[in-house]
């Protein structure tokens, strides 16, 4: 029989949301084994593990290093919009997100302190919590930003860009990405996942096919919708989300700045 110790008691009560007592009687029972504890609980009924909850809210966090050559975001899951914009949520956001722009190759949700403060905050709140999305970004040579969509809490984008782009560039790429939604991962067309084109390609095709159309049109028509479909969803092709400071597409705001993107990620929950 395995001791029944405090760290094992603590570990039933993050992965149940049970009381401490009622975990301690059920470790006994089952003689330490936390496997046999969760289905004990599962035998008499009691909803245990939180998670198994739909961790579905959340808050994306960023951190940017003194020189403006790397930073970093990290999204933190759980169950409920209230715990999400709670002091213990934001914190291990940001602990998290501080260990990965020290370490950004890591698997910040896999360190000791996080899973720590991961099973804290689970046992503080009731919830199914845990990292989900982290990305890091460091150009050396040029420069890196970020934007937090402080209304929410729930976007994040950082980017990389050469080192003649000013601040106030690099903001409205950052604005324009959060509010224009490119694909993900695509700065050109030729980045675009191959299947993802195919199907839009095909689905054009079948549509104007449905409505009477030969198979020759009904590409031609599919080749203009294609070109609309890039214009929304590559980055490079679309619209600058201003019109009032710039009228044309990133690609011409880009050129007008002689300045060059060379790579972004955008996060937000739920997407």
């Amino acid at each position: 029989m395995a001791a029944i110790t405090a760290a094992l008691v603590n570990e039933l009560r993050a992965k149940t949301g049970q009381g401490m007592m009622e975990c301690k009687r059920m470790l006994t029972e089952t003689g330490g084994d936390i496997e046999k504890a969760i289905d004990g609980f599962r035998k008499k009924g009691i909803k245990t593990s939180i998670t198994e909850r739909a961790a579905s809210e959340g808050r994306v966090i960023g951190v940017q290093s003194a020189d403006g050559k790397s930073a970093a975001i990290v999204e933190v899951n759980c169950n409920t919009d209230f715990t999400a914009k709670s002091e213990p949520v934001l914190q291990l956001a940001t602990s998290a997100a501080q260990l990965l722009l020290k370490n950004p190759h890591s698997d910040v949700s896999q360190a000791e302190s996080v899973k720590a403060n991961i099973t804290q905050v689970a046992q503080q709140t009731g919830e199914n919590v845990r990292v989900g999305r982290t990305a890091a970004l460091a150009n050396p040579a040029g420069k890196v930003g970020m934007y937090l969509y402080t209304i929410t809490g729930k976007i994040a984008v950082i980017v990389s860009v050469s080192a003649n782009a000013s601040d106030e560039l690099i903001r409205d790429l950052c604005i324009h990405i959060t509010a224009a939604k490119p694909l993900a991962l695509s700065l050109t067309r030729e980045e675009l996942p191959a299947d993802v084109v195919t199907k839009e390609r095909d689905l054009a095709i079948e549509q104007a096919k449905a409505s009477g159309k030969p198979q020759n049109i009904a590409e031609k028509i599919a080749e203009g919708k294609m070109r609309t479909f890039y214009e929304e969803r590559v980055l490079l092709d679309q619209a600058f989300i201003n019109p009032d400071k710039f009228k044309g597409s990133i690609t011409e705001l880009l050129k007008k700045n002689n300045v060059t993107l060379d790579k972004y990620v955008r996060i937000e929950v739920g997407q």
